[in-house]
């Protein structure tokens, strides 16, 4: 006889249960599994631990029990796992077992009304932590465009070599936190004739390596959490790695045998009509609140970048009419044809401009130079990173509240789609906010909490990937110029060629999602490994090409030489340090290092406790075995109080004895 008990919201209920009613089939186990421990109930089974007063009184002794909450599998019956248990992050995928949609459907939808006014709170709270957290990215956005626009248009405005090309729109989109931006001002630039479509192919690849910046800065605010903070950096890192393999591979195939140029070129109508700008319902949403904070003004990206003005010098100090800060006395341009002039007819703003709608944001300030708008971008940017993180610690908060006590089986059923369905989902979600940046980053928490798994993330991004060419497209519509929706058309097929490569075919697919897990158990090792990483990978390393290519295109011997020497280097400091990383050990030496570290830094973190005990221990030893104290102590203690006990003879004998053995 066995007496198992459970937690309903409401009461406590005791369910007695004979042998005879729980045989051992595997049928009646199944049932058992799913219709008790499973289903959002604690289970406590307690099999021959039955006292003589509990078996002769089992009334008196259940009114006297305390019920103890299951919190690890191995305490379950069934070895199920619940989320919020001490050993959720040990559970493999593999080991999750299958449910039923009926069992979804019940755990999602059956609730009484005590329950489901949590559901109502928790959901309002997690509506409210995502809003000011898309508010905070989109901030970002403006404050990144605010601090990097200038250099970001200057790296576009120059005609370039494919590699250059590639590294100046991966460091634009990096700098201004955006590809949407990025590849609407490249279609825009090539619609003008100012870049050719073949420079502006290699923009908007090197444009699909710096979108994925954003989402792995959003995994850092995890940090609090080790096996968050793994997931989630996984969970964002598989996005960078997917688009860096798919540019290692039709980077030098475009180079050769420029397949996407040609491909495109046969897909063009003969022209192309006006059309009209398209904005998403979540930008609606969030923009006009933001707007209100801080606005960038993008033309003064796309004017330097097309050579309409040499600096960012030309748009200051900034001037409203009459002193007015508002749209039309500050913001409005002038008509050259009419002979309006700038001063007179029509103001001028610079890096922050104002909005038809909602006026001139709370940074906008009149008469300001280049270094006022600097400033406010720099504020801003800080405002943003700092409400990102307290948003991403709410919402994760939420979830994990949310979600406490559900079956993995259940979590694992809702979001296992496949791969082509959530490709789908990643692109229309990407539509929808107009930003592949936004997609990824919310999806990151949720990588990180384990209601995402990293197979799932994947397909997800893709999707986002396919989702941020509709803006390029968009852009290309708008612009009547043949050879811009040619470069929107190369951006779009650059991501599904790289789909058709990595994800079809499962050994393939387990690249990125191996390199991403790798990436994400360093972090266990230390918290360095993502702000390094993003040091190194989007900043680092394309400088160092960039640095490489600007040699090579002075023309002239000298440089050229040089940097065929230089090139020649890194390529044997490359193969060198391959060498030393697979055939010397240099990745076990590396991960010594970091545990090293990891060590050190817990020992200093319980070094003072750690002393404490020891000096209790110490004192308990001296006690129990009459040993005198330290001589030094002594010492001290007869410099503070003037005075030194005695020394009894039998401790100076044992003293003696001690220092002989």
């Amino acid at each position: 006889r066995s007496t198992i008990f459970y937690i309903v919201p409401d009461f406590l209920a005791c369910y007695p249960a004979s042998s005879h009613y729980l045989k051992n089939t595997p049928t009646q186990l199944a049932f058992f599994e799913r219709n008790i421990v499973d289903s959002h109930y604690y289970t406590r089974t307690r099999a021959s631990t039955m006292s003589t007063t509990e078996a002769q009184d089992p009334v008196k002794s259940e009114t006297n029990k305390v019920e103890s909450v299951i919190r690890s599998r191995k305490e379950r019956p069934t070895g199920s796992t619940h989320f919020g248990d001490a050993d959720w992050d040990e559970e493999q995928v593999d080991e999750i077992g299958d449910a039923t949609w009926g069992e979804v459907a019940k755990a999602c939808c059956v609730h009484d009304a005590k329950e489901w006014g949590k559901i109502f709170v928790g959901a309002c709270g997690a509506l409210f932590f995502l809003y000011f957290f898309l508010f905070a990215l989109e901030l970002l956005g403006n404050s990144a465009k605010v601090l990097g626009g200038c250099r970001a248009g200057g790296l576009l405005s120059d005609e370039t070599n494919p590699v250059a090309g590639l590294v100046i729109g991966e460091l634009a989109t990096a700098l201004i936190q955006s590809s949407s931006t990025t590849t609407s001002i490249i279609v825009s630039l090539v619609g003008a004739d100012a870049v050719s479509v073949n420079s502006g192919i290699y923009l908007v690849m090197g444009a699909n390596i710096g979108t994925s910046v954003t989402n792995t800065i959003v995994s850092m605010g995890q940090m609090a959490d080790g096996a968050q903070l793994e997931r989630a950096f996984a969970g964002a890192t598989v996005h960078d790695i997917f688009n860096l393999l798919s540019v290692a591979i039709l980077f030098p195939l475009e180079v050769i045998s420029h397949y996407l140029y040609h491909l495109t070129n046969a897909m063009l109508p003969d022209s192309v009509g006006d059309g009209e700008k398209w904005e998403g319902p979540i930008k609606k949403i969030v923009s006009p609140f933001a707007g209100r904070v801080l606005k960038a003004n993008k033309d003064v990206i796309k004017d330097i970048a097309t050579g309409k003005v040499e600096s960012c010098d030309a748009y200051y100090p900034v001037l409203c009419l009459d002193g007015i800060e508002d749209y039309k006395h500050c913001a409005s341009k002038c008509d050259k044809d009419a002979g309006e002039e700038v001063g007179v007819d029509c103001g001028r703003v610079g890096l922050i401009t104002c909005d038809k709608t909602t006026g001139c944001p709370a940074f906008f300030q009149n008469g300001a130079n280049l270094h006022d708008d600097s400033i406010s971008g720099g504020v801003c940017l800080v405002l943003s990173l700092f409400l990102l993180i307290v948003c991403l610690m709410g919402l994760v908060n939420v979830l994990q509240r949310g979600l406490a006590g559900m079956s993995t089986r259940i979590i694992y059923k809702a979001t296992n789609v496949n791969g082509l369905i959530g490709i789908v989902i990643g692109a229309a979600i990407t539509i929808l906010v107009q930003s592949s940046s936004i997609t990824t980053s919310v999806l990151t928490p949720f990588v990180g909490l384990g209601v995402i798994q990293l197979e799932q993330m994947l397909p997800l991004t893709l999707g986002a990937n396919i989702g941020t060419t509709i803006t390029g497209l968009l852009a290309a519509m708008v612009s009547d110029n043949v050879d811009a929706l040619q470069v929107a058309l190369c951006h779009l097929f650059f991501n599904l060629s790289g789909i058709v490569i990595w994800y079809p075919i499962p050994i393939m697919r387990r690249v990125p999602l191996r390199g991403a897990r790798a990436l994400g158990r360093a972090t266990r090792r230390s918290r360095l490994v993502p702000p390094i990483y993003i040091i190194v990978v989007f900043f680092v390393i394309p400088l160092l090409l960039l640095g490489l290519s600007s040699l090579f295109m002075q023309k002239t011997v000298g440089f050229t030489v040089l940097g065929s020497f230089l090139v020649i280097g890194v390529v044997l400091g490359i193969a060198r340090f391959i060498w030393w990383w697979k055939k010397q050990e240099g990745l076990q030496k590396c991960l010594a290092c970091l545990d090293r570290r990891t060590d050190m830094n817990n020992t200093m973190k319980t070094l003072p406790e750690d002393m404490q005990f020891l000096k209790s221990k110490v004192s308990l030893l001296a006690e129990h075995t009459g040993l005198p104290e330290d001589e030094e102590a002594g010492d001290a203690q007869k410099g503070s109080d003037g005075t030194a006990e005695e020394v009894a003879p039998e401790n100076e004998e044992v003293a003696i004895e001690d220092k002989e053995d």
